[in-house]
């Protein structure tokens, strides 16, 4: 009996190192095409799709929501930032294709088209998403910031090509350009 457990962990330990070893050379010899032009592997697109789903469920949960995120100016300050900083890869309502979203993989969503919850989008926005072009606004922008965002986007789905560009002209101007300015 003891014989047979022993090899049965040596035999399991065999197959992951075996697994690993073979992983090793596939990388080494390239073979797997990174190119953005290239989809991934239905396998792999499901997986990384759930780990980004499960990760961001998970970290979206631990994000407490500020209660004003309704209010007219906040909504309007995270237009003006969307619009400068959000609207080359998820565009506006009546926006058409640009040349550079075609070009990314994983294809970035189109904002305008659903409603998602405000932690998730706060978590996503700060921390950003690995290897999907998605940058972790957090580096560059407050809290505060990014709440307006949060809470523009909110709001977004519902919006017209028109409500959309009053919005964007109603906010405080984009940040780095409010900067800029001044002097800074």
């Amino acid at each position: 009996m003891n014989f047979d457990i022993r090899s049965a962990i040596i035999g399991a330990v065999g197959i992951v190192v075996l697994f690993f070893v073979v992983v090793g050379v596939w990388a080494a010899l390239g073979v797997y095409d990174v190119g953005a032009d290239a989809p991934h592997w239905g396998v792999t697109r499901a997986f990384i799709g759930y780990v980004i789903d499960r990760s961001t469920d998970a970290h979206g949960d631990d994000v407490v929501v500020p209660s004003n995120l309704s209010d007219p100016k906040r909504i309007a300050d995270g237009a003006s930032d969307y619009d400068a900083m959000c609207t080359g890869c998820h565009l506006a309502p009546g926006m058409a294709e640009n040349e550079m979203r075609p070009g990314l993989y994983p294809h970035p969503p189109r904002l305008a088209m659903f409603q998602g919850e405000a932690g998730e989008q706060f978590w996503i926005i700060k921390h950003g998403i690995k290897m999907s072009a998605m940058p972790a606004w957090g580096k560059t922008h407050s809290d505060e910031e990014i709440w307006n965002m949060v809470a523009f986007l909110q709001r977004l789905p519902k919006l017209s090509p028109a409500q959309y560009q009053a919005l964007v002209k109603s906010g405080g101007g984009h940040h780095d350009q409010m900067n800029m300015d001044m002097g800074h």
